[in-house]
């Protein structure tokens, strides 16, 4: 009986003991998870409103650069490759064997200087039978004056006797005829003597030409044949070298058919090479010749001009990076493109100064005026009209209007509405800037 009491006491002091620990808990932990529930409600809410509905400071959303002064150019781009610009094929005019060659390739010759010989011992033979048959002839040709001065001796005493008629007429005819004949013997001897001696000319040239002399001063740049080599002239002359004047370059650059407008001859240009440490060369166009060169449809025409070589760092065949200069700014004010819009039509303020058409943004301000957005120094943004210069497609010079430092809009960031209302784009409130006008 006693046990029993006893037990079911220290089972109340248990419960007791244990019952109050869960409402201290209660009474502690349920006012603080309604505050910060409150807390993360209300900060939410906060955000949203700040977001979505709280106005925005325009100028926090603008992209302004400020105006600077620097040098600009507006140019038509191309790529091109290296000629001499004189250069001469050295071939031979007679065929044989390639003899002897005196130069190598990069050898610098001088105008004249003997550069290869061609096998002469059929020509030397054909040159000495020539001059042994003129010499066969001018032997008869001697002989047949000596007949000819007899017969002009006979045909006098015929003359003479028939004044005093001691001879007949017969004898007279006889030797006026032998005199005729004695001089047409001697005239064509001549022609045969004339003729061999032609033939000895055109025998002594192909002898001659079996040494090759360099037409022009220059460098060796290229060799066809080789030492030994057999050469056939009969069809076409071979190719032995090409000699080429190094000190003044040509650059053949290809222009796109609607570049080619904007070129003039006498217009400045410069490029430069690779692995040329961007050195610029110099010079001016020279000629656009008219037919073009048509590549996978792609028509392109030509455009020459010349480059002095004297240090010879340039060689033949480099690639070029051509800048045809169509107009240039030095120490000007600039500003990048975008920050222009059309000063006559408001509805062509295109971002980034474009027209709906996407054409060069540049045609829009042919008028030399447009409309610039500059923040003042409290922030405000004013529209004012500026005169524009030279143009490319990154900067535009400004002739008057505005002053080296001013501060201009080039555009605006992608704000949360935006990107609200383009739903499923890759637009952020912190996206990269639109480049265009706000």
């Amino acid at each position: 009986m006693t046990s029993g009491i006893e037990t079911s006491a220290s089972v109340r002091q248990q419960v007791s003991v244990a019952g109050p620990a869960p409402s201290r808990l209660s009474r502690i932990g349920r006012p603080v998870l309604i505050v910060a529930v409150f807390a993360m409600l209300a900060g939410g809410g906060y955000y949203g409103w700040r977001t979505w509905f709280a106005a925005t400071d325009p100028a926090e959303s603008m992209l302004t650069a400020a105006a600077s002064r620097g040098n600009l150019e507006d140019t038509v781009t191309a790529t091109g490759t290296l000629q001499p610009k004189e250069f001469v094929d050295v071939g031979t005019q007679v065929s044989g064997q390639l003899k002897k060659l005196h130069v190598e390739i990069g050898d610098v010759v001088k105008k004249g200087q003997l550069l290869a010989e061609i096998d002469p011992s059929v020509y030397q033979a054909k040159v000495d039978g020539d001059r042994a048959q003129l010499l066969n002839l001018q032997a008869q040709l001697a002989d047949k004056q000596a007949q000819l001065v007899l017969a002009d001796l006979q045909l006098a005493r015929q003359q003479n006797l028939t004044r005093d008629d001691a001879t007949t007429a017969d004898a007279l005819q006889s030797a006026d005829a032998v005199r005729k004949s004695a001089l047409a013997q001697v005239n064509a001897v001549k022609a045969q003597i004339q003729q061999t001696g032609s033939t000895l000319r055109g025998d002594e040239a192909n002898l001659g030409y079996t040494k090759i002399y360099a037409p022009i001063a220059g460098t060796v740049v290229s060799q066809a044949a080789r030492q030994g080599q057999t050469l056939n002239a009969n069809q076409q002359a071979p190719i032995v070298m090409r000699i080429a004047d190094l000190s003044t370059m040509t650059v053949q650059a290809q222009v796109s058919e609607a570049d080619v407008p904007k070129l003039h001859v006498g217009m400045d240009v410069y490029f430069t090479t690779l692995g040329g440490d961007s050195r610029r060369f110099h010079g001016k166009l020279r000629q656009i010749p008219p037919t073009p060169t048509v590549v996978n449809n792609v028509v392109l025409y030509d455009a020459l001009f010349d480059v002095a070589n004297p240090d010879q760092a340039l060689m033949t065949q480099m690639t070029a990076q051509v800048f045809f200069v169509a107009s240039s700014a030095t120490d000007a004010v600039l500003v990048p493109l975008p920050a222009l819009h059309p000063a006559a039509t408001p509805e062509g303020r295109k971002r980034g100064g474009r027209s709906a058409t996407g054409s060069d943004p540049r045609n829009q301000f042919a008028s030399g005026r447009a409309l610039v957005s500059v923040v003042g120094a409290d922030g405000k943004v004013v529209e004012r009209e500026v005169k524009v210069g030279v143009m490319n497609r990154v900067s535009a010079q400004i002739v008057e209007g505005l002053s080296p430092g001013e501060q201009v809009v080039v555009g605006t960031r992608a704000t949360a509405p935006v990107a609200r209302a383009q739903t499923g784009s890759s637009l952020t409130p912190n996206a990269a800037p639109s480049g265009g006008r706000p």
